[in-house]
């Protein structure tokens, strides 16, 4: 395996590089800002650095389709991703951020050429926002197949009753469009139940009950919705791929998509671990540097041990999807889905403790990061499910390997 960075990699690097210093981190405080002053609103700063990315050649860099995007592989695009995760607000700035790059991906694998214009044209232009609802409060999610919500056909229609929640992006108001899982044919076999169907958000019947909180907060203006569907109606030319390919599309979605949050873990715990360093050397305790204290400098050697371990681990992933597909690094992807969040969490609980109260407040993003990072634990599926399926697959592999040695 090869992880030397392309050189597409290398100059698109440098330039998203230059484009991070010089116009998000010095605005991300006037993000904040804007975002208090009107918590649901989407803030002008990332509207103009919109504008900015994309004059630069900086936008849609995730999709690996010429036609759509930067045509860069999963492996090409590990760096670049890795460095947006490091600013809570750049992903939506180059057009890179969940669920928006799941969904494009959806569109663009299995939408018909009426939905790709009606839904994924303004998506990939950065004019709409859009949602996934999937997970239910009713049910546990982990496992899919609980998924209650009913997909009824109903002549040239369809018509939706259910309950989501966690449908992150749903609170921003230029959220148009939800990609819906339910269960179309209960008596079918239990992975040929549910389909994915688009649901404009403006549809009747469609209500946002709440806005969820994140550990205290709320994620303003993107939002993490519990949506009611009740007795919505929409054409049936609005189902995806077909009834009863709702598995099929969710696998599809979730290698790429969840990737993404691993390569953005990694830029998290490396701009935690800086901040870190940073800190520790500028602050005295007990008469000398915090840096000179032996347990700082163990958190800061185990933090670059597990970055590197993780980000290896993360570029391996990448480069067997490239190379072999999805299905055959299926291990891979759920060996990172467990790993990347984990150690950023322990790099950014380290970097809070050299913090000291700072580290708590909102004084630094740690605090938020560890909130964000600490979801994706759970989100498109629990540790759990994903040490399970390893397990299982790792002991397939052992009794293939006994009984060919015998």
């Amino acid at each position: 395996m090869n992880f030397a960075f392309s050189a597409k990699t290398i100059e698109l690097r440098a330039r998203l590089q230059m484009f991070m210093d010089a116009h998000v981190y010095p605005n991300e405080a006037r993000f904040h800002q804007e975002v208090e002053r009107n918590r649901w609103k989407p803030t002008r700063i990332v509207e103009e650095l919109k504008l900015k990315a994309r004059d630069a050649g900086l936008w849609n860099l995730f999709l690996p389709e010429h036609e759509h995007g930067a045509g860069l592989t999963n492996l090409e695009y590990a760096p670049l991703c890795e460095i947006m995760g490091r600013s809570h607000m750049a992903p939506e700035v180059f057009n890179c951020s969940a669920p928006d790059t799941g969904n494009m991906e959806v569109l663009a694998r299995y939408g018909t050429s009426e939905q790709k214009e009606k839904w994924l044209r303004p998506l990939l232009a950065g004019e709409i926002r859009s949602c996934f609802a999937m997970t239910e409060p009713d049910v546990a999610s982990s496992d899919a197949t609980n998924i209650a919500t009913r997909i009824t056909r109903d002549g040239d229609s369809y018509v939706i009753d259910g309950k989501k929640w966690w449908s992150s992006g749903a609170g921003d108001p230029r959220c148009k469009i939800a990609i819906l899982m339910g269960k179309t044919d209960p008596s079918a076999p239990a992975h040929k139940q549910q389909s994915m169907i688009l649901v404009p958000m403006d549809a009747p019947g469609v209500k946002i009950v709440r806005l969820l909180t994140v550990f205290g907060y709320d994620h303003a203006p993107h939002g993490h919705a519990e949506i009611h569907f009740e007795n919505v109606r929409v054409p049936a030319t609005n189902i995806l791929l077909g009834e009863g390919r709702g598995f099929e599309i969710a696998q599809g979605r979730l290698g790429p998509g969840r990737i993404h949050h691993c390569m953005r873990c990694i830029g998290v715990a490396e701009r935690a671990l800086e901040t870190m360093c940073q800190r520790v050397q500028t602050r005295i305790a007990f008469g000398k540097p915090l840096a000179e204290q032996g347990t700082i400098r163990a958190d800061i050697a185990a933090s670059r041990m597990e970055i590197e371990q993780a980000r290896l681990l993360t570029l391996k992933a990448a480069y067997m999807m490239d190379t072999v597909g999805n299905k055959a690094a299926r291990s891979e992807i759920a060996m990172i889905k467990v790993v990347a969040p984990n150690v950023a969490l322990r790099v950014l609980d380290r970097a809070i403790q050299a913090h000291g109260g700072a580290g708590v407040s909102q004084d630094t993003f740690l605090a938020s990061a560890w909130a964000m990072v600490r979801t994706l634990r759970l989100a498109d599926g629990p540790d759990e499910v994903h040490v399970e399926s390893i397990a299982k697959w790792e002991l397939g592999a052992s009794k293939k390997a006994s009984g060919a040695s015998t």
